[in-house]
């Protein structure tokens, strides 16, 4: 399964806070979104529901039948790594388009590369899609860059 979400970039060790927050016993999506804005930096429940599924898509949370709750598992950077680059809609096309550039890139370049790969579905969904997805691309990049898959190199980026 691939997670469409992608929250706006934060560190690594945000991303070890905000598992941290998260229940071990299951809870309900409201409860550990609150927990969330409590005991991290978000400050509004819609970005800890994001982050509550970007988790997941990490595989440092799960959903039960009972709610949500947070996985023993260390956010090691590889395999955090390796579950964004699997699970995270488009991450691995944009990886692709760095890996097959012989230059690094701007935004807009890995973009127009990538925009192919937008789903007809989200096409018609919106009127500003282009835009929604060209900000979705960017973020892509810049949490390649927190997962060591990229790095930025003068407002640009790279496969690294």
């Amino acid at each position: 399964m691939k997670f469409k979400i992608v929250p706006a970039p934060r560190s690594h060790e945000f991303v070890a806070e905000a598992q941290q927050a998260l229940p071990l016993i299951p809870s309900s999506e409201n409860d550990c979104c609150a927990r969330l804005v409590d005991r991290t930096a978000l400050d509004a429940r819609e970005t800890a529901r994001e982050w509550v599924t970007f988790l997941r898509a990490l595989g440092l949370a799960e959903e039960t039948e009972s709610g949500y709750r947070r996985l023993r598992r260390d956010p090691d950077l590889a395999d955090l790594a390796a579950a964004f680059r699997e699970t995270v809609f488009g991450a691995d096309a944009v990886l692709d388009v760095l890996d097959a550039a012989d230059e690094p890139l701007g935004v807009e370049e890995v973009y127009e590369r990538f925009r192919e790969e937008v789903p007809n579905w989200e096409r018609y969904r919106r009127a500003d899609w282009d835009d929604e997805w060209r900000k979705r691309v960017e973020r892509l990049l810049d949490w390649a860059v927190v997962f060591g898959l990229a790095e930025r190199v003068d407002g640009a980026y790279r496969s690294d």
